[in-house]
């Protein structure tokens, strides 16, 4: 290994790469790295002994397991029609997803010493293409027929069924957190303005932030990775996280190029996603309450007693 690892870490890999080789796949287990980072999975990278890069990826949770497998669904549907590339999955079992690794870069990693974003560029100087392929590869995913990917089996919500989905989380999350009034309030009144939400659903991504965007050394995206929370739904949730890291305007340039794809927009997209990122704290007290765990519960009650709501 070319890493110092404990010897905790030492037995993930060892099991993973056990694991691996069971299912036909030979890895090399001189050169692996770790990365323990995602919220749901633990990730270790392998070659095999033809020297191809490998994702190996170990739920974290049961109930992750039961997102993956909606998200074997998802990536059997979104393959043949995107832009894009997208895992293929080769192994596929409760506690092992293996895929070689897509070419290019995430345009950003989770800085673990900082706690936001290490860009792969200076995030002032992403370019038009960037923009303008990360716009296309939206409309081409939120372009797809819903006969086709429900047929593949993909979950599928009304923009009604949303709507009442996330006010049916927060109503859960109000019995475990205390949320300050003023919060609360901005979240009721978006949920009951029937203008903010569009009156359309679509595939969705669901988790699209900086380490899920691949790109070339030109900053072109080449590939979007960690489909789990893909579903058909709001198309606004693919907007939330950009609209958090460019702001209003940046916002408001990505959606025209998004509509100039073919991406179809209404007249309050954009103000209804602000509203979304405002209610991103209730998202993080959902996955809490998932998890049970009390890093994750202090992480939501301090995230809804200090966010911005202006």
């Amino acid at each position: 290994m070319t890493k110092q690892y404990s010897s905790d870490q030492q037995h993930i890999i060892h099991e993973l790469l056990s694991q691996a080789e069971r299912n036909g796949l030979r890895l090399n287990s001189d050169h692996v790295e770790m990365n323990e980072s995602g919220l749901d999975f633990l990730v270790v990278f392998a070659k095999d002994l033809q020297g191809e890069k490998w994702v190996l990826r170990k739920p974290r949770r049961k109930d992750v397991w039961e997102r993956a497998e909606n998200e074997q669904k998802v990536l059997q549907v979104v393959g043949q029609h995107l832009p894009v590339e997208v895992p293929d999955w080769r192994i596929f079992t409760p506690g092992l997803i293996a895929y070689p690794l897509l070419s290019g870069h995430p345009i950003a990693t989770v800085d673990p010493a900082g706690g936001g974003y290490a860009w792969r560029f200076p995030q002032d100087s992403l370019t038009d293409e960037f923009f303008d392929s990360l716009a296309r590869a939206i409309a081409a995913l939120h372009s797809i027929e819903h006969s086709e990917a429900i047929q593949g089996g993909v979950r599928y919500k009304t923009p009604q069924e949303t709507r009442e989905s996330f006010a049916a989380n927060i109503e859960e999350v109000k019995q475990s957190f205390t949320i300050p009034a003023k919060l609360y309030d901005r979240w009721t009144e978006w949920l009951s303005t029937d203008s903010y939400w569009p009156d359309h659903s679509v595939l969705h991504h669901g988790d699209l932030h900086p380490p899920h965007i691949i790109v070339d050394d030109h900053q072109r995206v080449t590939g979007l990775i960690d489909w789990t929370e893909a579903e058909i739904a709001d198309p606004g949730k693919d907007f939330v996280i950009l609209y958090a890291l460019f702001g209003r305007e940046g916002l408001r340039d990505l959606l025209t190029r998004y509509e100039t794809a073919g991406g179809k927009t209404w007249p309050r997209m954009h103000e209804h996603i602000a509203e979304q990122w405002a209610a991103y704290p209730a998202l993080v007290a959902k996955f809490a309450l998932t998890t049970g765990k009390e890093s994750d519960m202090e992480m939501a009650r301090s995230m809804i007693a200090n966010w911005n709501v202006d």
